[in-house]
């Protein structure tokens, strides 16, 4: 199945995730999540977040991206990869949905962090942290309204999605920010902190 989806390449924008997470119950506002985003040093931050929340004896679901061998290795609930079965299952709700809903089937990544909010909800983990995968502002994961918003070392990466400077850059990643809620930087980079 993620063969068929990775012919849709990279699409920015969250109407797709919105209108599928809808056509699932919206199984992302039955949990908080932190959202991290960045260009160094998000994975592990991620990481360590879920790890800090998990020795709290909280249930916590983890999101990242890329895997190194394994998709579902993408997909951690308290710090274990979600089984075959369970991510394939629901990666086929998922996409079953979009094509009853939209009429066209989700990019991957699209796709696969829908599946991961419905495994959070499913899974009812106290807490999800998760990794954006290309910018911030138009990132799937952006779907959801996170209580806690992190954004780590910005540097030049991704320009023809994300803009050709450091300010273009930081402003996308800055767009995973919510008016009233805690938001911590880590951004060295003059140019890229005045932008957030």
């Amino acid at each position: 199945m993620l063969k068929r989806l990775e012919q849709y390449g990279i699409r920015l924008g969250l109407e797709t995730t919105h209108q599928v997470l809808a056509s699932l119950g919206n199984p992302e506002s039955r949990f908080p999540q932190v959202l991290v985003a960045g260009t160094n040093g998000k994975g592990s931050t991620a990481v360590q977040v879920a790890s800090m929340v998990a020795a709290a004896g909280y249930r916590t679901g983890l999101y990242t991206s890329p895997h190194l061998e394994e998709i579902t290795e993408r997909i951690r609930v308290d710090g274990v990869a979600v089984s075959t079965e369970t991510f394939g299952a629901t990666l086929a709700r998922v996409v079953d949905a979009a094509e009853k809903t939209l009429g066209h089937l989700p990019t991957y990544f699209e796709a696969v962090t829908a599946a991961a909010f419905l495994i959070f909800a499913e899974e009812e983990v106290d807490l999800a942290v998760m990794e954006v995968g290309l910018g911030g502002r138009l990132d799937a994961t952006n779907a959801c309204q996170p209580v806690v918003s992190l954004i780590t070392e910005i540097g030049l990466e991704h320009r023809q999605f994300l803009g050709e400077t450091l300010s273009s850059i930081a402003r996308e990643k800055a767009g995973i920010l919510r008016q009233g809620r805690p938001s911590w930087a880590w951004v060295e980079r003059e140019e890229a902190w005045k932008a957030i």
